[in-house]
């Protein structure tokens, strides 16, 4: 199963080890194509290896369609990350989006008033692992 795990990465890199541990629990289900967004240095990496943002977006685009499901942590706002939800719901994805209801910031009414995706709030990384493995199994 191929899994697209999304997540901010120019809107703010906060929460990236919390990225890392929810790629790691999604590894357990299938192949992350976006393990990427786990790393520290994600972006210094781009630039190292040469990408241009059409480089980037043609490999996300690539990945998402490529995608069985997309699950995407959406606490901090990221335009990528709407953008990318968008075009999942459009191709038919199922959507799982995680967001922790303590943020500085309220959720899109454009996520949340979506009825192809499924919102879950929580609050740790335990909370999110049942989430996880319910919606993977009901929906891939």
């Amino acid at each position: 199963m191929n899994l697209f795990f999304s997540a901010s990465i120019r809107g703010g890199r906060d929460d990236v080890d919390l990225y890392a541990d929810l790629i790691n629990h999604l590894n357990r289900h299938g192949d992350v194509l976006t393990e990427h967004i786990g790393e520290q240095d994600v972006e210094a990496k781009e630039q190292a290896q040469g990408l241009t943002d059409a480089d980037i977006y043609n490999q996300d685009v690539y990945w998402l369609r490529e995608a069985d499901a997309v699950i995407a942590e959406v606490t901090t706002p990221s335009l990528g990350v709407g953008y990318e939800l968008g075009r999942a719901v459009a191709w038919d994805k199922p959507v799982l989006a995680l967001y922790r209801p303590d943020a500085d910031h309220e959720l899109s009414a454009m996520v949340r008033g979506n009825p192809d995706v499924e919102v879950v709030e929580y609050e740790t990384l335990d909370d999110a692992r049942p989430t996880i493995d319910a919606f993977l199994s009901q929906h891939v």
